[in-house]
């Protein structure tokens, strides 16, 4: 499996775990405001092969205890299974970040015990989402389907929202509240803007709205966080 970055280490990123980040090219959305706009596409460059992953994790034995496989879109990695196990196999613990896209791939891997922790994005209420992705139209119930078997709690997980105008406001965040029901853990995130953004215009919250909109969703959830700032 060709990988298209790494980051050798993260302390904020797999809760709990001194962890890197893989990042695998492809993705089934378009969100104008991704900061990895450059792994849309799957013939992104290349930076190593599965093999010289697992090279690296042998010598990072002691010093990470985790790897977060990311995207893009990880899922859509026919060879991502294999590549978990051989992870796993190493004594490390194994995240997955998803946009919720492809249940069946994500309960595949619950089922068979391959990810310890999965994180998903939650990108708006169901009435915005296809528009907050950068689609017309969008077929939401696999996004619905991967919530569910979050909440079915077979793993640790959490949902997530970067927050941003003129995406969200209040409503938004009164209806992802109801979506993510039950929820052990939510976590709103403050658009950053990037070089790698391809779309200009955006903003982030301010810390005050931040506030605001974490204690709209509090009713609905376990904890509430706010990451980033």
């Amino acid at each position: 499996m060709l990988i298209n970055g790494i980051q050798k280490l993260t302390l904020l990123d797999f809760p709990g775990r001194t962890a890197c980040i893989v990042f695998l090219a492809g993705c089934d959305l378009r969100c104008p405001y991704c900061h990895n706009s450059e792994l849309w596409t799957a013939d992104a460059p290349a930076v190593m092969t599965d093999a010289e992953l697992i090279s690296f994790l042998e010598k990072r034995r002691g010093m990470l205890d985790g790897v977060v496989f990311t995207g893009g879109e990880a899922l859509l990695r026919e060879e991502l299974p294999d590549v978990m196990r051989s992870v796993k196999s190493m004594g490390y613990a194994v995240k997955l970040d998803t946009n919720g896209t492809h249940p069946d791939r994500l309960e595949k891997l619950i089922e068979d015990g391959l990810i310890d922790y999965a994180a998903m994005d939650i990108k708006n209420d169901w009435q915005r989402y296809a528009v907050t992705c950068g689609r017309e139209k969008m077929d939401l119930e696999p996004v619905k389907r991967s919530v569910e078997i979050l909440l079915s709690d077979r793993v640790p997980y959490e949902f997530r929202t970067t927050v941003l105008s003129p995406f969200h406001d209040d409503t938004s965040f009164e209806n992802i509240g109801r979506i993510i029901e039950g929820a052990a853990n939510y976590f709103l995130q403050p658009f950053a803007d990037r070089d790698t953004v391809m779309y200009k215009g955006f903003s982030a919250p301010t810390e005050e709205q931040l506030q605001r909109y974490a204690q709209i969703v509090k009713p609905f959830v376990a904890r509430v966080g706010i990451r980033g700032m």
